[in-house]
């Protein structure tokens, strides 16, 4: 806790050392250490920092900054720069709360507790752009840092900003290697915070596009760059080879369930992984080092709230809401019916597995297809109907059955207002030609209904206008019996009653598809930065509309598509600071370090401002018998052997017996299953028992197989214990 005092002398104490000797004190020498403590003395003794006995040098601390001093550490300027420029912003804008006083960043445990390497011949200048490193850690760690093979997951905001500190502090350049995957395309809204990208690598892929900028920063640096997804299918190519080459994984992840899934890897590969996260001015890192912390899946964020559905359905009460339902909208009537459309139109067997669909996703498939094909436009004009007649079934019916079913002046059953709290009362809509926001919503969704069925676009606002305006709107009548939903549990159990007559009748109205010559549906997937494909007009001006239906604020196009884009908001300034951390973790694990309290997780808020550093949770110990075991730990099995000698193994060797085991959700063996099923695999080897089991070929890449236990042990008594890794021969 002293450090920050100590370290505010010395860097007052530094720059009056550079004024009077012309020189920082040279990397590890023990002539200007002790020079420097001189001048820490003096410094104190002038009384303007502290009044006289008030301050105890440490001088293990000074000692070690005055053999620093001179060092140039990227990941340090990385994350010092991130928090000055959001410094810099708060002074602009006046936006969140300035640091006030002093902040000291230190990562002085990166320093080996054995310093006996570190000498002043070792850690000289040597004429290499790696010169300011050497000066802190040494020629003999540089080497080791370029010697590394890392696997960088995602080329994103964090990606890029871990790349370009890869490539700063040497990773990869002498022999090793920076694996880089990406599989997304570079978009226009990434180039605010991806800084390897400029607007002409728009549409470009991610990963070789970071690669190929990082190149240019260190023509050193051995990357490679792929375009793969990392997820089950791709375990091919990110084998058990390719994990046990390498010396450490670093996520740049922006999605859970790929966290995870990478996470599962590192530890069965027994891997370090080093994970990090943004959100706005937040940030946080992780570190994960085998046999000593938890895994990143050990604790996690609780889950995202959702919308609930009647909400979105009928009781909006925000702006969030009408966007997300303009966004399902979007996907229900030009990808959604269009991909079932384009579906039948290709695949013979469309029909029969569609009423293979539970609950009433069969009639709703079907539904859309009747409707995509039998009222399909022939030219603009009828989009432009189709778009006229949607508006008034959305903005206007729709309201009015609403009201029908629940008038302004409803109560409950406890007399008490329906519309009341959350719930808004509606009010319909009447179209109007000269309403802006009217119309934008018929050019918008006319254009995106040519787009679907490949006819050239309008943009004629008058042309437009004028035929919506003369297209005859059928009076509205409420129907009576018409169910709407005021829970989710009611809207399921309505979803859950499908009518089999009318699934036959839309099958009866269906013509095949070779009675419809070339006809070509495409549907359309949403893109949110192409400002001339009309998919944002239509989602600002569909949620705004719905909007006015419940007096709800409107949102402008810019906040519109930041929230039906689920645009993280991720600034440079969060993002370098991250980066910055992962990498001063980096340092530790290529130093091997394996003592829990050097490691550090960081959680920072800019705004704030707050900066908090944590050591890692140790990796939770479970036990049977005597035996402790963690995560990390497992039974290792090499060689063929048939389920009896596995079940004999664990009963002879670890006085465990199996009472059921399984390999990824295939049961292989219980004490509940027929005699007869357990007899007939008993003799047989494990792979045999689990291609017999799932019903599929062990893949070329499999090397080895995981099987997990259910045991009892000598008492009887049901215990916890590792999975195990089965080799193949």
């Amino acid at each position: 806790m002293d450090y920050p005092q100590q370290l505010h002398v010395a860097f007052a104490a530094l720059h009056k050392f550079e004024q009077a000797e012309g020189y920082t004190p040279k990397p590890w020498c023990d002539a200007d250490a002790s020079k420097f403590i001189d001048y820490v003395k003096n410094t104190l003794k002038d009384g303007k920092m502290f009044k006289d006995g008030e301050m105890e040098i440490n001088t293990d601390l000074i000692e070690i900054f005055a053999k620093v001093s001179s060092g140039d550490l990227n990941p340090m300027n990385a994350s010092i720069g991130g928090v000055v420029a959001q410094e810099v912003m708060k002074a602009c804008s006046g936006k969140f709360h300035p640091i006030v006083q002093w902040l000291y960043l230190d990562a002085i445990e990166c320093l080996p507790k054995d310093k006996s390497a570190l000498t002043e011949e070792n850690c000289k200048p040597i004429g290499s752009r790696y010169d300011g490193q050497v000066a802190v850690f040494g020629k003999d760690f540089q080497r080791r840092i370029g010697e590394l093979k890392y696997f960088i997951v995602g080329a994103g905001a964090i990606g890029c900003e871990l790349l370009k500190n890869f490539a700063m502090i040497g990773v990869g350049a002498a022999g090793g290697q920076v694996t880089l995957t990406d599989m997304d395309l570079i978009e226009k809204s990434n180039l605010n915070r991806q800084f390897l990208f400029r607007p002409h690598d728009v549409q470009k892929p991610k990963s070789s596009t970071a690669a190929k900028a990082v190149k240019k920063m260190n023509p050193s640096m051995n990357v490679l760059a792929q375009e793969n997804r990392v997820c089950p299918e791709t375990e091919s190519v990110y084998d058990d080879a390719f994990f046990e080459a390498l010396d450490g994984v670093a996520n740049a992840l922006d999605n859970l369930d790929a966290r995870i899934y990478m996470d599962r890897r590192c530890v069965y590969y027994r891997k370090p992984l080093l994970e990090s996260g943004t959100l706005g001015t937040k940030g946080n890192t992780q570190v994960v080092v085998p046999f000593l912390t938890e895994s990143y899946s050990s604790s996690q964020d609780p889950p995202e709230k959702s919308i609930p559905i009647c909400t979105l359905k009928n009781f909006p009460n925000a702006i969030e809401h009408t966007l997300q339902w303009a966004r399902d909208e979007f996907e229900g009537l030009f990808r959604q019916a269009a991909e079932h459309a384009a579906q039948y139109l290709q695949d013979p067997h469309f029909l029969e597995r569609s009423m293979k669909l539970p609950g009433t996703q069969p009639l709703d498939a079907l539904e859309s297809v009747r409707n995509a094909i039998n009222d399909r436009p022939l030219n603009f004009d009828d989009c432009i109907t189709w778009a006229r007649l949607h508006w008034e079934a959305q903005y206007s019916n729709q309201i009015k059955q609403l009201l029908y079913n629940f008038p302004p002046d409803q109560v409950t059953t406890s007399g008490a207002p329906f519309w009341s709290g959350p719930k808004r009362c509606p009010s319909p809509l009447a179209f109007d030609p000269n309403d802006n926001l009217h119309l934008d919503y018929v050019i918008a969704a006319a254009n995106l209904r040519a787009q679907v069925y490949g006819l050239p676009p309008c943009v004629d606002r008058e042309h437009i206008a004028k035929v919506a305006n003369s297209i005859q709107v059928p009076d509205f009548k409420p129907r009576s019996g018409i169910k709407i939903a005021v829970t989710d549990a009611q809207l399921q159990q309505n979803n859950d009653e499908m009518d089999q007559d009318r699934v036959k009748n839309i099958v009866a109205d269906l013509p095949p598809p070779s009675k419809l010559g070339n006809l070509k549906i495409t549907p359309l997937d949403f893109e949110k930065d192409d400002d001339s494909n009309f998919h944002m007009d239509f989602i600002v001006a569909a949620s705004n509309l719905r909007a006015a239906n419940y007096s709800i604020p409107p949102a402008d196009r810019h906040r519109s598509k930041l929230i039906a884009g689920k645009i993280i908001p991720a600034i440079a300034t969060t993002t370098s600071v991250v980066a910055g951390l992962v990498c001063l973790e980096l340092y530790k694990l290529a130093q091997g370090f394996d003592s829990l309290d050097v490691f550090k997780n960081g959680f920072v808020n800019l705004a704030l401002p707050f900066f908090g550093f944590s050591e890692p949770i140790s990796a939770p110990t479970n036990k049977y018998y005597e035996k402790e075991w963690t995560l990390w730990d497992r039974f290792e099995i090499k060689g063929e052997v048939t389920l009896q000698e596995f079940i004999d193994y664990f009963k002879n060797t670890h006085k465990l017996e199996i009472t059921m085991l399984s390999q990824g959700v295939c049961m292989l063996y219980s004490f509940f299953m027929p005699k007869a099923k357990r007899q007939e695999r008993l003799n047989l080897p494990m792979s045999e028992v689990v291609t017999k089991v799932s019903k599929k070929k062990l893949e070329p890449h499999v090397k080895a197989l995981v099987f997990e236990l259910c045991c009892n042990d000598e008492q009887g008594e049901d215990i916890e214990v590792p999975y195990v890794k089965y080799t193949l021969p």
